[in-house]
């Protein structure tokens, strides 16, 4: 037999059961065929004269709706998808020799995939494009409306004056502020309240419509989305959370969300819409709706496609599925990702939503290189990012564990309300806090050439100056600089504070934006004061080799990219999808060291003080049962001390191959709560035949009552190949053998746990006694899912009762 090696993102098709070589003797691991080690254990074949069952019909040789599904809130079986999937593809092979008809099925078969990801690329990219036009002017229409046209956001209503000047490029009179519509008054107290007054109104307003839709139509439409999403591509059942209407939903209250100026973020979301689409157009092709392991393939690529719209970064997008959300992506996924991304990033790039022929609102082009001295205060900045991604993480679990557990959970809306005011009433009066935070992370990332008029760039220009444009010498600051030098420290406080409470709020949010923001002030901050120490004291030791005087040294806005990456990294852990999503981003793949030194210094520091990122934290929260790959399982423990049952335990609930009546199993479904049971040869030998699941028993009974002559309570159920020896007086028996998995997946009492744990993380094993402790073939307890994750948190002085879901 041949021996597969198991990779963290692959399983193999092959079955395997361990078993001791020899009672008493040290554990070998052998592996063994099930279906051909269980030949000879089912019950004597019986005479036709006995029990009339010459003729029996296994009525589920045709399959019907339902068996083989799962219930809300539990775990796919990786192994029984992927053989279901290699049994359909079979029979589609062998026909499509039988004539040209079954030949195109089966091309049109091999072809949905790309079908589908096509679909994909252009829903999500159209989206993508409606949300970010949409936002753009929701966001203006909180401080002014456009005269000539009221749908135009303020940039838009611009563009078509005649009578804009360069110094005021942002006013035109075309567009009003609500007080100078109102008032006739554009400056002035009066004007400024008036404004400030409405900037909170309609921020209340959208945010108010944002919890209200959420909370009536689609509850699921709340957050990030990107926990789910990790635990749904794990295997994990969540039904409708990747509904139509989570899908619509969605859509529209992230657009009120990110209006409302709360400190959040679209990207994250936008990778739930993005997988809404792909499950979506997964109930168009029987091959994926109707097996749960295919269809996570799809939602793997979709996640890249709802990065690639979300930051322009097709690559990217497809390396973050890969790093970050994907539990199982083989080679063929990759492919389809990478073109799912591509679709999507064509698609957004053909709407053009920002205006500037780019994916991106960040696009910036830097014209001086860096140096090495520079790679210091660099890796500062992956310090701050480590440190910031720590302190978010605590600090946000411990409010959203405050929000479960207490009374403030009962009131979402007026929490969000809440949080919007405070939020409107201190970010008005700073410039760096009104504007939305895609505008001022584009301000921060951008340099200060000729034609800048922000502060930022208020620097004190020689007269005597002739260069060109793009090769400024550093200058010293001015006022300008100053001023904004305060306003964004200010601004850097309270993003750091006001993103603690608004992310896990009832409301779409992502985490991206805001935590690329608290990076990118710090980083701009940081380039600020390395550049005018370079201007002022250029003979130092640190920078003489490097900056000379009149030449231009340091690029501010380098800074804050880097900066960006850092808080970014430290937050989510990510680094090579991060790495690249940031050279897309902003173009500067020229600067590709200094992001990479960012990002692994801030994921080093952050994982100094906890291995988790922000959602694995909020997995855990939420006791969802998500078995991580990148967690290592160090206790010198065994499968004997986490199996069921314990000592003083009622005994397993066990079924018998051929002894068991239909009303024995009912009453057994009825009186407990398990997922499935171990069949076994009998009660006395307790040797171990295989494992039915409770939803396919119960299906399997309710349908053969309906469509099988003679089946009544005491009718034997078995699950062997022929029919048991019954006295002829004795009902019909009902055979269940389709239903059994023969091939459950079994270890000795004595196998460490270290072992019990990378079978279930990668063979995406389903919890229910996959994993059974047998000796010489004896049943003597079931290892779950769950158990393990309650076992680990255990080890870890964690609740274990925190494991919430099967």
């Amino acid at each position: 037999m041949t021996q597969h090696v198991l990779g963290v993102k692959e399983f193999p098709i092959q079955q395997f059961m361990l078993f001791p070589e020899h009672p008493g003797t040290p554990n070998t691991v052998r592996s063994v065929s099930m279906r051909s080690s269980l030949a000879g254990v089912s019950g004597a074949t019986p005479t036709e004269e006995m029990n009339g069952a010459g003729n029996l019909m296994d009525f589920l040789d045709e399959p019907f709706p339902d068996v083989g599904t799962y219930e809300d809130f539990h775990t796919i079986d990786w192994l029984r998808e992927k053989s279901r999937d290699t049994d359909r593809h079979r029979k589609i092979t062998s026909k499509s020799k039988e004539s040209i008809w079954e030949l195109i099925k089966s091309l049109l078969d091999a072809w949905s995939g790309w079908v589908v990801m096509l679909l994909i690329g252009l829903l999500s990219g159209t989206l993508a494009g409606v949300i970010d036009l949409a936002v753009d002017w929701m966001t203006d229409l909180k401080e002014g409306v456009c005269l000539s046209a009221f749908w135009y956001s303020h940039e838009q209503c611009c563009w078509t004056s005649n009578e804009t000047t360069f110094d005021d490029r942002d006013k035109c009179p075309q567009w009003q502020k609500w007080a100078e519509l109102m008032t006739g008054h554009a400056e002035g107290a009066g004007a400024y309240v008036l404004n400030y007054f409405l900037y909170i109104l309609w921020a209340l307003l959208f945010s108010f419509l944002a919890v209200s839709l959420v909370r009536v139509f689609a509850p699921y439409a709340c957050g990030s989305g990107i926990p789910e999403i990790k635990t749904i591509l794990s295997g994990f059942i969540i039904r409708g959370y990747l509904g139509k209407w989570t899908l619509l939903i969605k859509t529209v209250t992230l657009v009120l969300a990110v209006s409302s100026g709360l400190s959040l973020g679209k990207e994250g979301p936008l990778v739930h819409v993005a997988c809404c689409c792909g499950n979506l157009f997964c109930s168009l092709f029987s091959k994926y709706s109707k097996n749960e392991g295919k269809r996570r393939e799809v939602l793997s690529a979709a996640a890249a496609a709802g990065v690639s719209v979300a930051f322009g970064a097709p690559i990217g997008g497809v390396l973050f599925s890969l790093e970050e959300v994907s539990y199982y992506f083989p080679l063929k996924t990759l492919w389809r990702s990478f073109f799912a991304a591509l679709v999507a990033a064509f698609t957004l790039r053909s709407i053009n939503p920002f205006g500037n022929s780019r994916l991106v609102l960040f696009y910036v082009e830097y014209h001086t290189p860096w140096y090495m001295a520079e790679l210091v205060p660099f890796i500062l900045l992956g310090v701050f990012g480590g440190l910031w991604g720590t302190l978010f993480i605590r600090a946000n679990i411990a409010w959203c564990r405050r929000r479960k557990t207490t009374q403030l959970g009962k009131y979402p809306v007026l929490e969000v309300i809440a949080v919007t005011g405070i939020t409107a009433v201190l970010a008005y009066p700073n410039p760096y806090t009104r504007r939305s935070t895609s505008e001022l992370i584009s301000e921060l990332f951008n340099d200060c050439g000729a034609l800048e008029s922000s502060q930022l760039c208020d620097y004190i220009n020689n007269p005597n100056m002739s260069r060109p444009v793009d090769d400024i010498p550093d200058r010293p600051a001015g006022p300008g600089v100053y001023t904004a030098l305060w306003q964004l420290a200010l601004a850097l406080i309270f993003k750091i504070v006001i993103t603690i409470f608004t992310f896990g709020m009832k409301i779409p949010s992502g985490l991206f934006i805001p935590s690329m923001a608290v990076g990118a002030i710090a980083g701009r901050i940081v380039g600020i004061a390395v550049e005018q120490m370079a201007y002022h004291h250029h003979d130092w030791i640190i920078f003489k080799n490097w900056c000379r005087p009149g030449a231009d040294c340091v690029t501010p806005g380098l800074y804050a990219m880097v900066g960006a990456a850092a808080c970014l990294g430290g937050v989510t852990r990510m680094t090579v999808s991060l790495v690249v999503i940031m050279f897309e981003l902003t173009g500067g793949l020229e600067y590709i060291v200094p992001l990479m030194a960012a990002a692994v210094t801030s994921k080093w520091v952050a994982d100094a003080f906890g291995k988790e990122g922000i959602y694995e934290s909020h997995i855990q929260l939420n006791g969802y049962p998500y078995l991580d790959v990148r967690d290592e399982f160090t206790h010198r423990t065994l499968a004997t001390d986490v199996m069921r049952p314990r000592r003083n335990d009622p005994p397993l609930a066990v079924l018998t191959q051929d002894s068991t009546t239909v009303e024995d199993v009912e009453t057994l479904i009825k009186d407990t709560d398990y997922n499935g049971f171990p069949v076994v040869v009998s009660r006395e030998s307790e040797r171990l035949i295989g494992f039915v699941q409770r939803r396919d028993l119960t299906l399997a009974i309710k349908n053969a009552r309906q469509k099988q002559d003679g089946v009544v309570s005491s009718s034997v159920v078995y699950f062997t190949e022929d029919a048991p020896q019954l006295p002829a007086s004795n009902p019909q028996p009902l055979k269940l053998r389709r239903i059994l998995n023969l091939s459950p997946f079994t270890v000795t009492d004595h196998t460490p746990m270290e072992t019990v744990v990378d079978i279930f993380r990668k063979l995406g094993l389903r919890q229910r006694c996959h994993v059974s402790l047998c000796l010489r073939r004896r049943l003597l307890g079931i290892i779950t899912k769950k158990d393990v994750l309650r076992h680990m948190a255990q080890m870890m002085n964690q609740d274990p009762e925190s494991i919430m879901f099967n």
